[in-house]
């Protein structure tokens, strides 16, 4: 084994290639995060890891235009375990080939927080939300983002206020979190 090869293995940090988006290749603390085996993943789709298939396609819709431009992408998302937990990672991906992204792209994943039941009972654009409001965004932001309006985007807070029962975006995230 090249000392390559034993760092991308043992690396601290998740990793995964892939390729298509398939798994191509994930190392130890990959696996360990999301609690398959190398056998489970290699060669399946990264679908497996996502939260639903819209969620898949979204993603996939939102950064392979930004890594074409840049090369890279980064966001805070809701990740599925094996064991069907949801999982927050702050994921960074860099293309081999900013032309052809999807082709093939490493990526990294750190959990930015544990289990999360409450988070299973969020729809896909609540899932959105959170998220940019983990990062700080303000309506106006995240409205640029999503393609929302800032009004709509104050109607999915103040929904998401009330199915989690907390009175501010401070609490929710603490919820959350």
């Amino acid at each position: 084994m090249t000392p390559e090869q034993l760092g991308f293995d043992h690396a601290p940090t998740a990793l995964c290639l892939t390729q298509h988006r398939t798994v191509a290749a994930c190392n130890l603390a990959f696996l360990a995060l999301f609690g398959y085996s190398a056998d489970a993943l290699i060669g399946q789709s990264i679908a497996l890891l996502y939260p639903s298939k819209q969620e898949f396609t979204r993603i996939g819709q939102r950064g392979y235009p930004s890594m074409h431009q840049g090369g890279q992408y980064q966001d805070e998302r809701l990740m599925r375990c094996f064991d069907a937990a949801l999982i927050w990672c702050r994921v960074r991906g860099r293309a081999l080939d900013a032309r052809t992204p999807a082709a093939a792209a490493v990526w990294s994943f750190e959990p930015v927080a544990q289990t999360l039941p409450e988070a299973q009972r969020l729809s896909p654009r609540e899932r959105e939300v959170v998220a940019r409001l983990a990062q700080g965004l303000t309506s106006k932001e995240m409205a640029r983002e999503l393609g929302l309006s800032p009004r709509t985007v104050e109607m999915h807070r103040a929904r998401l206020l009330m199915k989690l029962g907390v009175r501010s975006t401070p609490q929710l995230l603490a919820k959350l979190v």
